[in-house]
């Protein structure tokens, strides 16, 4: 069984963010972000949050751009011009598109952690991207890290 994670990290602070990823011994971060230079990406900017991740817990660390939605197609969801659902069909079809399945090996994904800002997976790419990876591959377990 190959054991996948998603976590956010808006709501949480440090301590309980690495927490998280070390108690479950997470060994590779993804992260699944169209941008991770913001300033208000904390301390999972681009410039330091690899350094954490492997200072702190051994963690590796890759930004992979292929997993993350567009800008045009996350600020069409975020201007409410399109609904979850209006979203969610066509971030799927993104990936579909990218060919994601077929570069991707499913025990290259065991303990790891799919990462975007949203504080919980209800609505957040990261679900739908683990639930495609659960579906294609069939013995994914995913495991979302919100507390």
């Amino acid at each position: 069984m190959i054991k996948l994670y998603t976590i956010g990290f808006t709501g949480k602070n440090a301590s309980q963010f690495f927490g998280l990823l070390r108690n479950n011994e997470v060994s590779t971060v993804i992260d699944v972000r169209i941008s991770n230079a913001s300033q208000l990406a904390g301390f999972t900017k681009a410039s330091d949050f690899p350094f954490f991740l492997g200072e702190i817990g051994g963690i590796g660390y890759e930004h992979n751009l292929d997993f993350a939605p567009t800008r045009e197609l996350l600020d069409l969801y975020r201007h409410k011009k399109m609904t979850w659902k209006e979203y969610g069909d066509a971030y799927l079809n993104l990936i579909d598109m990218r060919k994601i399945g077929n570069k991707i090996h499913p025990e290259n994904l065991h303990q790891h952690c799919l990462l975007c800002s949203e504080h919980g997976p209800e609505k957040c790419h990261r679900r739908l991207l683990a639930e495609y990876f659960q579906h294609r591959f069939n013995d994914v377990e995913i495991v979302h890290l919100v507390k």
